[in-house]
């Protein structure tokens, strides 16, 4: 873990090893100002050498997985007195938004052990904690995986960043008696919602439907978002990940919101590089996150969820 300056937009981050960052809005050891978390687990983009040639892909291919720049929308949140931890191990290598253990048997060499999930949508989809492909349908690798490669990745990437996570959830509990974390992501423009294909809009808040945050919160923030000039739907197609499910308990004071934005606000997909609007998304972010850390302290106590 370290603690470090956000990167340059322009340019994918230089070839390092896996891991995440913390950026704190107060010292450690000190209680954190506001009862908010921010978190960021699909913008990594550390590509070491060795996962690269372990794949049939290259870097830039691999990278369609990537929810691009999502960090740096999100980099001033500590400013506003939440902090922020992002992955920077890629999605494609490890997901962060995964259960620990959720593997595709087809993709190893040997059996997996009894308490590995081999059964889920996400599996079928190819997207595990070990993805099969990238976000367009490629196959990721040309050849088998052994389950102790699976296992040395995932022990020295999910699951420090999630102990990282629960550590930030139980210190902001702990100084507030609730806390709320947004998940934030982002989505291909050419996907469509669930009713009649409509385009998708600018973002959508992911609540699971009403169980991983109290509806105050949810309303909360997509009427700050709203009046930002932001489109916001609510849960079609993305009602939120296995952070939100698993962490989301708003009856015990801990509200989860995952956060999709498209990615045509701010980004040339085709090239992976920020459009030139970025900037003013990132402004109109920054007014979204200093008016929801004012506005949660007293909606994250356990009986702001009845």
């Amino acid at each position: 873990m370290s603690v470090v300056e956000p990167l340059d937009v322009a340019e994918p981050a230089a070839l390092a090893p896996a891991g995440f960052d913390l950026r704190r809005a107060a010292a450690p050891g000190a209680p954190p100002p506001t009862p908010v978390i921010f978190a960021s687990p699909h913008s990594g983009r550390n590509y070491t050498p060795d996962f690269v040639e372990q794949s049939c892909l290259d870097a830039t291919a691999l990278r369609r997985s990537e929810d691009a720049f999502v960090d740096q929308l999100f980099r001033r949140a500590p400013d506003f007195g939440a902090p922020l931890i992002r992955a920077n191990f890629p999605r494609a290598y490890v997901d962060a938004n995964r259960e620990a253990y959720e593997l595709d048997p087809r993709m190893f060499s040997g059996a997996l052990p009894d308490y590995v999930v081999t059964r889920s949508p996400r599996i079928a989809a190819g997207l595990g904690t070990i993805a099969r492909v990238v976000a367009n349908g490629e196959e990721i690798y040309g050849h088998p995986l052994t389950f102790a490669e699976a296992r040395r990745r995932i022990e020295d990437t999910h699951r420090p960043y999630h102990r990282a996570l629960m550590g930030l959830i139980d210190d902001t509990r702990q100084a507030f008696g609730g806390c709320l974390l947004v998940d934030c992501h982002s989505m291909p423009s050419n996907v469509t919602g669930t009713r009649n294909d409509h385009p998708l809009g600018d973002i959508i808040l992911g609540d699971c439907h009403g169980t991983a945050a109290a509806p105050a919160m949810t309303a909360l923030a997509e009427r700050l978002l709203r009046e930002l000039g932001f489109s916001v739907t609510r849960n079609r197609p993305y009602a939120g990940g296995y952070t939100t499910r698993h962490y989301g308990r708003p009856r015990a004071g801990v509200h989860v919101l995952q956060i999709e934005l498209n990615r045509a606000l701010y980004l040339d997909e085709a090239a992976i590089a920020p459009k030139p609007e970025m900037a003013g998304i990132t402004t109109r972010l920054d007014d979204f996150m200093a008016q929801l850390c004012a506005g949660a302290r007293r909606l994250v106590l356990p009986e702001a969820a009845e």
